[in-house]
């Protein structure tokens, strides 16, 4: 980039968006340039960039190596919407900046407009980069020296050069290292058991498994209500903040989406890395248009997380023959996978993974060696693990009654105790580390 072009003046302001443009490197020259970079460049030093390889929004991430609340992502992302100079302040911007300056300690100073400015020039870049969009900014504004301003191409450097280049390089791409995680162990063939509550979960994740989801049929009868019915989504929130604690992607049953976007941007904001969204309604299918509306929903509030839409054709027996016209709805839509549960007979799982060009989830109901084969890139165990726990509970209580032999190979009472600490530290240190009524696959 010619050093003899400069970043478009912006004028003095004393609060809201203009304040911010007027206070950071971005829009800086000179003296204020160099003292506002070295303010953002000293930030930037504390965070170890380790912590920031983690799953979840790359902006709740940041602010929290950064010492804020996760919940600022989305202030700084409707700031990032009206950030460049050239763009009209949007409704409420103004006031969210305000929000950030209080959460950052209520002092309007640099310090404070450059760990803003980290936040806000982080937000659209790291989430292009995690949607896979090349450059994730393609151009940038500078003023030539007669005067005019020019949009610079970035293709060929991404990041900046020069004076202006990006101080945080190594951090954004930890971010989308940490983003994209789980969406890259589809790349292979996953194995993905799914937990009911945290002990359940720590103890898979010691066994070595890369990432656990939940079994939203586990959670409901967990906590007492029908599984499939809308009623288990606090359930499902509170499970997913203590199971974030892990050290390995975690991905969450939201049955029908419950209220669709909202809830996708809480899941990633407390580092959730998927979801699976089913288009069973009870004991039919929803419209494909409108479940494929709740899938881009689901992507557009959340980008980096990892959408598996799940077709409920088999799982019902309603309607096979749409399974394949589903699953590209959905992929069209913005899925990252498919879930097709109760899919089971090879021609079938063949016919889904040569038409869908995403990865093909199933449950584990053939041996996993030919599911490999096949092409099917994640197999998934449902509510088996809990359906099993269940059965072997029984099977103990009944042993103890009856007076015969106890259960072979139960933990100890220190194993388990020990699983409460699995994910205590786990972040804190930098580690990464044909059923014949209406029942979820969950």
């Amino acid at each position: 980039m010619r050093e003899d072009y400069a970043v478009v003046p912006v004028p003095e302001a004393g609060t809201g968006v203009a304040w911010l443009r007027a206070s950071v490197a971005r829009f800086s020259e000179g003296e204020a340039h160099v003292r506002r970079r070295a303010v953002a460049e000293a930030l930037l030093s504390a965070v170890d960039t380790a912590r920031l390889r983690r799953p979840g929004d790359p902006v709740a991430v940041l602010a929290r190596a950064l010492g804020l609340p996760s919940s600022v992502a989305g202030d700084v992302a409707l700031v990032a919407r009206c950030y460049q100079p050239h763009l009209p302040v949007a409704a409420g911007a103004d006031a969210a900046v305000e929000r950030l300056v209080a959460v950052c300690g209520g002092t309007r100073d640099e310090v404070t407009a450059n760990r803003i400015g980290l936040l806000v020039q982080a937000c659209d870049a790291t989430r292009a980069l995690v949607a896979g969009v090349e450059p994730p900014v393609p151009v940038t504004r500078r003023l030539a020296p007669d005067g005019s301003v020019v949009e610079v191409d970035l293709s060929g450097a991404w990041f900046g050069a020069g004076r202006h280049a990006c101080p945080a390089r190594e951090h954004a791409s930890a971010l989308v290292e940490g983003a994209r995680a789980f969406h890259r162990l589809h790349d292979d063939f996953l194995v993905l058991p799914n937990a009911w509550d945290f002990a359940s979960a720590a103890a898979l994740v010691r066994a070595g498994f890369p990432a656990v989801g939940t079994t939203s049929l586990g959670v409901a009868a967990a906590h007492g209500v029908p599984d499939a019915a809308g009623l288990a989504r606090d359930e499902a929130v509170a499970l997913a903040r203590l199971l974030v604690r892990l050290p390995v992607p975690v991905t969450v049953d939201v049955e029908a989406g419950y209220e669709g976007a909202a809830l996708a941007a809480e899941l990633a904001e407390i580092g959730v890395a998927g979801v699976n969204v089913e288009d069973g309604r009870g004991a039919g299918l929803a419209d494909p248009a409108e479940q494929a509306r709740l899938v881009r929903a689901f992507k557009e509030a959340a980008p980096g997380l990892f959408v598996n839409a799940r077709v409920d054709t088999h799982w019902l027996g309603v309607d096979r023959g749409s399974t394949v016209e589903r699953a590209l709805r959905y992929a069209d839509a913005g899925a990252d996978g498919v879930f097709v549960p109760g899919l089971a007979d090879e021609r079938g799982i063949e016919e889904v993974v040569r038409a869908v060009p995403r990865p093909l989830n199933v449950l584990a109901q053939l041996d996993v060696r030919v599911l490999r084969d096949l092409g099917v890139r994640r197999v998934s165990t449902g509510s088996l693990l809990f359906r099993a726990a269940l059965g072997e509970a029984v099977r103990a209580a009944l042993a103890v009654r009856d007076g015969g032999p106890g259960p072979v190979g139960a933990p100890t009472c220190e194993e388990v105790r020990d699983l409460g600490g699995e994910g205590g530290a786990a972040w804190a240190g930098g580690g990464v580390a044909r059923p014949p009524k209406r029942v979820s696959a969950g």
